[in-house]
């Protein structure tokens, strides 16, 4: 596996905590959806990081996995096109990030935003623990395995991701320089021919003379198109690039998803410790009352009151469901008071009921057939761990340990 292919990679996981809701959906299933048919995915239920922050409740674990499981298929993920596979049934995940603790200083996990963050909003859970505080290694770990070239995450997640960029750098550099290193760059680059060798050389100058990022990517681009090379020459003219040894472990970019702010029924953000959603696959009778319950413009205390629909939280949701053309009769009909707050949530109720409809009717094979949803898990997971093995052996090799 060449770092040429990590480009086309994309790894992605999800804790199961039990099943998803709206905003689940609207953040990141969508955004998977879609990207399961442009690169080659490889999604898992991170049911090891479960436990960093639940490990005292151990038996909701494989419940929370098969429905998390049922939902991403409802959402649309398809096995067919992308892998779909629990954490703990691959245990090289484990196994390199026991190998990268060994080189990743201490500090590095201590500052990682979430940390302390976490720390303070889950005040009454037992986060003393190194499961906790290494949770980001093992977040390294799962997308370094696969050599994935991208990460979907938002925006407060790309500090998780400059961490596993940092730690393969690390181990790059440690362990990449085989003796004879630059011999064999140099080696290499004869044998992609007299014009592209050239080409090669004086993208590699321009880049560690002059800092030219262009120059870099078209020497990337260069080596990516060669058919005629091993899979360790490429390796270590990828790492001769940038001057440094053979690239073991290629260093994967934050794959950054505009996710919308879902508002919750009481207009937070949308999560279960607020209590304030909307599950998928929710029946229609309780999506209508949660909807018809929803706060609104509290400047509406009366029908005949105008409201600011910049303060409405079913506005909001409006704005992810509704046409261009509902969106704007809920605009006028609110600041005029043309139309009382019910009449606003009829046609968000319609939509969020139409969509669910969908998903129900996907779910309705796999609620049915338990052993399905267990074959797809099992037969994703069989898939990843050939790939994960791969990567193991020449982590193993470049260590030492072969």
């Amino acid at each position: 596996m060449s770092s040429s292919d990590s480009a086309t990679r994309v790894v992605s996981g999800m804790r199961p905590t039990g099943r998803l809701h709206l905003g689940h959906y609207h953040g990141v299933l969508k955004n998977w959806v879609r990207l399961q048919y442009e690169f080659d995915c490889y999604f898992f239920v991170a049911d090891w990081h479960a436990l960093t922050t639940a490990y005292e409740n151990p038996e909701d674990i494989s419940r929370h996995t098969f429905d998390v499981a049922v939902d991403w298929l409802a959402a649309g993920l398809n096995p067919g096109s992308s892998t779909i596979f629990v954490q703990s049934r691959v245990p090289e995940h484990a196994e390199l990030h026991l190998l990268l603790s060994m080189i990743t200083p201490l500090s590095w996990l201590e500052r990682v935003p979430s940390y302390k963050d976490q720390q303070q909003k889950l005040n009454d859970k037992d986060l003393a623990t190194y499961g906790f505080l290494g949770y980001p290694l093992l977040q390294a770990a799962d997308i370094l395995i696969y050599r994935a070239g991208h990460v979907p995450v938002g925006a407060d997640q790309v500090a998780h991701v400059e961490l596993t960029r940092e730690v393969a750098r690390r181990f790059n550099h440690i362990y990449g320089k085989e003796a004879g290193f630059e011999e064999m760059a140099e080696a290499a680059i004869t044998r992609l021919g007299k014009k592209n060798g050239r080409l090669y050389k004086e993208s590699r100058r321009a880049y560690l003379e002059q800092g030219d990022s262009e120059a870099l990517e078209r020497a990337r681009a260069l080596l990516a198109g060669q058919q005629n090379l091993s899979i360790g020459d490429t390796e270590r003219l990828f790492g001769y690039l940038e001057g440094g040894g053979r690239i073991i472990l290629p260093e994967p970019q934050a794959l950054i998803n505009e996710a919308a702010r879902v508002p919750g029924l009481d207009g937070e953000k949308m999560s279960k410790s607020y209590n304030n959603t909307i599950q998928l696959r929710e029946e229609p009778g309780m999506v209508e009352e949660k909807v018809r319950t929803m706060k609104t413009d509290p400047a509406r205390a009366r029908r005949k009151d105008p409201g600011n629909p910049d303060k409405c939280p079913v506005f909001a949701l409006h704005q992810l469901y509704s046409s261009k053309d509902q969106i704007a009769l809920s605009n006028e009909g609110c600041r005029s008071a043309s139309i009382g707050c019910l009449d606003c949530k009829k046609p968000l109720i319609d939509s969020i009921n139409a969509e669910q409809a969908q998903m129900r009717e996907r779910a309705k094979q796999f609620e049915e057939d338990p052993d399905l949803v267990s074959s797809i898990l099992q037969e994703g997971s069989e898939a990843a761990r050939a790939m994960a093995r791969e990567t193991l052996e020449d982590v193993r090799e470049a260590i030492g340990l072969g």
